[in-house]
């Protein structure tokens, strides 16, 4: 069996179209292959894409960057994780009265849940938005040089997928995560066998690049996972 845990914008949804159609042709033609997405989407931005005949359908999705956990098929909580990311939430009125303060910050306008994500540009004051989300026992996440998650405090995509990972007694081995921005990092601190693929954030790959495990692609999304899958010898394409 192998598991690809990936990032949906810029890796499983990124790269050029021959490259994307050859994978999803792998993953489609594959059962011993498992899908997870990993995305900072909330559930509602990614539902569109299950409908999609060529994108292959996940087993699990973790999205909301760490924050939600669901079946791929049934969209239903994955419990007991989501119940223990619930209890670490204060809620998005509170936060967001916490970071109205903060200059610097515009909200995004897209679904979320048990997170609050912002715009920031060169007048955001970090410091104070760090103290405002360590004083709720939050964290902050940046990510490509203009987004901000305050997630509830220890949670983080990488956190969400050992959980579950654990939970389904995936074997380490067996595990690839991919991604290409800053909010993945977690995904290869995890210890698995980890694609940074082409055309990430310069910062992830600086952030990866004494890490054993971890395997940097040239080709752009898509193509970065195959090459991935080829550098980690499960299947020969």
């Amino acid at each position: 069996m192998l598991l690809l845990a990936t990032d949906l914008d810029g890796t499983l949804l990124g790269g050029h179209e021959d490259e994307k159609l050859k994978l999803y042709k792998i993953l489609n033609e594959n059962p011993g292959i498992k899908v997870v997405f990993v995305t900072g989407r909330g559930l509602d931005s990614v539902k569109p894409l299950l409908d999609d005949p060529i994108i292959p359908n996940p087993d699990f999705i973790i999205c909301d960057v760490g924050a939600t956990v669901v079946d791929g098929r049934t969209l239903k909580p994955v419990e007991p994780i989501q119940s223990e990311i619930n209890d670490r939430w204060p809620g998005a009125l509170k936060v967001d009265l916490y970071m109205k303060e903060v200059p610097g910050l515009r909200k995004q306008l897209v679904p979320m849940e048990r997170r609050c994500s912002y715009y920031y540009d060169e007048a955001v004051d970090m410091k104070m938005l760090e103290e405002n989300a360590k004083e709720l026992g939050l964290d902050v996440i940046v990510s490509a040089g203009k987004f901000i998650d305050i997630l509830p405090g220890g949670i983080n995509k990488g956190f969400t997928l050992r959980k579950l990972m654990e939970m389904l007694n995936v074997p380490e081995g067996e595990i690839i995560v991919a991604g290409d921005t800053l909010n993945d990092l977690s995904l290869f601190q995890t210890g698995y066998n980890g694609v940074v693929v082409g055309g990430a954030e310069d910062v992830l790959k600086e952030a990866t690049a004494d890490q054993k495990s971890v395997f940097h692609a040239t080709s752009n999304g898509c193509g970065g996972i195959i090459e991935g899958f080829r550098f980690f010898g499960h299947l020969e394409y």
